[in-house]
């Protein structure tokens, strides 16, 4: 199953992006970047057998462990992509939420798009070795 965050906004060359592009680097599945413009312009539309992951501070917090299970059902369910949205400033409009097929929060604050993007991608990292068995995560 492809992860793929689509973000807002451009990361550029900064700390952010090589931890980005550090965890993405590490996870076994296949990974893709979209960025697009700040404002203006729909966010790509989706196509069957994706599931849609808009980040929005109303969202589902999940712990990790939650993550990787959700993910590994869509993948067991024969799921192609899951879609990770990331929004500007204003974040996503409510037709986007509505259509979501999960409104996922990374916690109650609010977080610039360049390390939410990190954060991100190193859940990613998290989920796909829990669901690998591999010791990167422990539980308390």
């Amino acid at each position: 199953m492809l992860l793929h965050i689509v973000a807002r906004g451009k990361i550029g060359r900064s700390p952010e992006a090589e931890l980005v592009a550090r965890y993405l680097g590490r996870i076994a599945w296949p990974t893709r970047v979209s960025e697009l413009p700040d404002v203006g312009g729909k966010m790509p539309e989706i196509a069957g057998l994706t599931r849609t992951i808009a980040l929005d501070e109303r969202g589902k917090v999940l712990g990790s462990v939650e993550f990787a299970e959700q993910l590994g059902r869509w993948r067991d369910e024969g799921v192609r992509e899951a879609r990770f949205l990331i929004g500007a400033a204003d974040g996503h409009d409510a037709a986007l939420r509505d259509s979501a097929d999960l409104l996922l929060s990374l916690g109650r604050a609010t977080w610039p798009h360049m390390l939410a993007r990190a954060m991100l991608a190193e859940q990613l990292f998290r989920a796909t070795a829990i669901l690998s068995g591999h010791p990167y995560h422990r539980e308390g």
